[in-house]
């Protein structure tokens, strides 16, 4: 798993530690380097994600590289965005947002 400015990059090797055993809540942004939603979105996690250290672990899953999560998610469009909360998928959302409101999405649910 690699980490760039405070964001995990988890594989479905680690998921169940990185995400499900984090100990506070994980937003994960599920992705892939060719989907257009996908480059909007990920600037804006990168932006985000250092004011949220400590507070919840901020992961990016690429899909393609990850197929057994995103299946056992149901995982059918990208870019999709989820928190998890004690090892429980607590929401979801599906497609680009403004970075007001993924800051309302990850807030929600910490």
């Amino acid at each position: 798993m690699a980490e760039s400015n405070g964001i995990k990059q988890v594989t479905d090797q680690d998921f169940d530690k990185t995400v499900l055993e984090a100990g506070k809540p994980a937003f994960v942004d599920f992705w892939a380097p060719w989907c257009g939603p996908c480059r909007i979105v990920g600037p804006i996690v990168e932006e985000l994600a250092p004011s949220y250290e400590g507070r919840a672990v901020i992961n990016k899953m690429t899909v393609h590289h990850n197929p057994e999560v995103a299946q056992k998610y149901a995982v059918t469009s990208i870019t999709t965005l989820m928190m998890f909360k004690g090892g429980k998928l607590v929401d979801r959302v599906v497609g680009a947002m403004p970075k007001g409101e993924l800051q309302k999405f990850i807030d929600r649910n910490l």
